[in-house]
């Protein structure tokens, strides 16, 4: 495995079916993400496919992700978590979803605020139909605000009645198939068309400062990116 993890054929040729996701049984959806575009990747068009059915789609952004760039200065960076909400505002629109909310956690802290983001979900959710799905990234994702995120949501979730899932990410890059860390039998493939897929492939675009960087590699590789567009959407039930 490279740097930027398995080529894209690793996935796309793995002869597994995974069951499907009975999207019909979700009366709305609170997609939680720990920095803006983690949900473009992981669960983009599923949200679309969603808001296209007449179902409530709501992002919420627990950090604003300054830190992509961890070596540019304090003004930078809040230059950047701004320049990364309206990247994810324009996603937003590109995948039919209503304005998405933002926690403003600090980027690369979720664990040490883990507190702070349960009540901030419980809030929403509380607001939310019952039944409301609640997704954000799984816990065992190999990235510390990815877990942690995903750990505050499950609680956030379990104490409101909602219907917990979870979507990998940096599992991708690490994992080949049927690694024995990956829990494969909650895995269900949700049944996105070409017109979701291709409103995900837009929505990533917005993602400017993340894919080009005018000081050194961007922080989103073209592989990883390429890889996420091309394999099925995927969550843990």
């Amino acid at each position: 495995m490279t740097s930027t993890g398995p080529p894209v054929e690793t996935w796309t040729e793995w002869g597994r079916r995974l069951p499907q996701l009975e999207v019909e049984d979700c009366p709305a959806l609170i997609l939680v993400a720990p920095h803006p575009y983690d949900e473009t990747l992981g669960l983009g068009a599923t949200a679309a496919l969603l808001s296209g059915r007449g179902i409530t789609v709501q992002v919420v952004a627990v950090t604003d992700g300054e830190q992509s760039y961890p070596r540019r200065g304090r003004g930078a960076r809040a230059e950047l978590a701004e320049e990364r909400r309206e990247e994810l505002i324009a996603a937003a629109i590109r995948l039919g979803l209503p304005r998405p909310w933002f926690l403003g956690l600090p980027d690369g802290e979720v664990a040490a605020n883990e507190s702070r983001a349960v009540y901030a979900i419980e809030e929403i959710l509380e607001d939310c139909p019952a039944g409301t799905w609640c997704a954000s990234t799984w816990r065992c994702d190999g990235q510390p605000d990815h877990e942690a995120a995903g750990r505050a949501a499950a609680t956030a979730a379990d104490h409101t009645g909602a219907v917990f899932i979870e979507y990998p990410l940096r599992m991708w890059r690490w994992a080949r198939p049927g690694n024995p860390a990956v829990p494969w039998d909650r895995a269900r493939r949700v049944p996105v068309t070409e017109l979701e897929s291709a409103m995900k492939a837009v929505a990533m675009q917005c993602f400017t400062s993340q894919l080009k960087s005018p000081d050194g590699p961007p922080a989103l590789s073209r592989a990883a990116v390429d890889r996420l567009l091309a394999v099925d959407e995927v969550v843990f039930v």
